[in-house]
């Protein structure tokens, strides 16, 4: 599931977003949404959100199964 519509997003979830250094590269970087800093409905490149370690990015993917938490 991508992270282009807010109503996917909720604090506590399992994402992996792109920070604003590493958009050339497209690198993703994984943690867990504490607040959500996109007040839209939908953003194209996705939704800004902060993580529970402070990093702030764009949510490209959101992890949905056990295999993808490993």
């Amino acid at each position: 599931m991508n992270g282009q519509s807010r109503q996917n997003i909720t604090p506590g979830l399992d994402v992996f977003i792109v920070l604003k250094k590493d958009q050339r590269t497209g690198k993703l970087t994984r943690g867990i949404v504490k607040d959500i800093l996109t007040n839209s409905a939908q953003h194209p490149h996705g939704i800004k959100v902060r993580l529970e370690d402070g990093q702030v990015g764009r949510v490209k993917e959101i992890v949905q199964n056990k295999e993808e938490q490993k």
